[in-house]
């Protein structure tokens, strides 16, 4: 299903060409997908920020197709806080921009905010807390388990057999983290941007540069709060990442006041699809109207 409301548009940016999904007029709202996903992963909350006066653009992330694979490899963090960031300028977004990222749009967000704070007005994350919250949980033994992919994602067999079976490995990712949840259409949109093979491995790429054996420790590491109020979700059910509600209440330490989180019930890890009324009147009741 496409939706009617929902545009697309192409630019450059950071070097690259970014292809997009985009719905209404206003102030900018960047919504960044992470994996194994696509901007369609947004399609329920970019007509309600359309409807409530933003102008909401969901590109695809660097190496998912349609949008270009770089030339050499280059995907770490602060790589895609500069996307973000570029996306802001090349769309013409000021400084009443809003800020929303999922999985590694999440991580995304958080250094593009820190990176260049004045551009961003108020951000929201979900699925994937600021690193030193997700490393109270890290090294749990069953948060180990659920990050297996982590690791095998650093064997060279990784890329063949994630491809294998018409990306029979995203499936089960997708049936893991969000139990119950249909994804058929969804996951039909993620095989168009990763169903070849440079595509792929840009996606893999993104743990190749960030979460490699001899890098993992930066969970641990210190991390500044942000300049904005920051509006964390998570899923209740999310497979991915494992989280309580002490532990999701932490995450507001790393905003600035204003800041807040919220268990969001009966949802996994692709919340904006399981739940997406609640993650909706979540998002607009914190980002407000235009103008406020």
């Amino acid at each position: 299903m496409t939706l009617p409301t929902l545009k697309t548009g192409s630019l450059r940016a950071n070097g690259l060409d970014f292809h997009y999904l985009e719905a209404g007029e206003g102030p900018l709202a960047l919504c960044l997908h992470g994996f194994p996903d696509s901007p369609m992963t947004w399609r329920h909350i970019l007509p309600a920020l359309a409807a409530a006066g933003y102008r909401a653009v969901a590109p695809y992330m660097r190496g998912y197709a349609p949008t270009e694979v770089p030339s050499t490899p280059a995907y770490d963090g602060s790589v895609l806080a500069s996307d973000a960031n570029a996306l802001h300028q090349a769309l013409g977004g000021k400084e009443d921009a809003v800020l929303i990222g999922h999985d590694w749009g999440a991580l995304a967000a958080y250094g593009a905010a820190l990176m260049d704070p004045v551009r961003w007005r108020r951000c929201v994350t979900l699925s994937v807390p600021p690193l030193p919250v997700f490393g109270q949980v890290a090294f749990d033994y069953a948060q180990i388990k659920r990050s297996f992919y982590f690791w095998f994602f650093q064997m060279k067999i990784a890329p063949a057999a994630v491809a294998a079976n018409d990306l029979a490995f995203i499936d089960g990712i997708w049936a893991d983290w969000s139990p119950g949840y249909d994804a058929r259409e969804d996951l039909a949109y993620v095989k168009r941007c990763l169903g070849a093979s440079e595509n792929l491995a840009a996606a893999l790429g993104y743990y190749w540069a960030n979460i490699s054996p001899q890098t993992f420790g930066i969970v641990v590491d210190p991390q500044p709060a942000l300049a904005q109020p920051l509006l964390y979700l998570h899923g209740s059910r999310d497979g991915c990442i494992a989280l309580s509600e002490k532990v999701v209440q932490a995450v507001p330490a790393y905003g600035a006041s204003g800041s807040k989180a919220a268990i969001i019930a009966n949802a996994g890890h692709f919340l904006t699809l399981e739940q997406p009324g609640p993650v909706t009147a979540q998002i607009l009741d914190f980002i407000g109207q235009p103008g406020q």
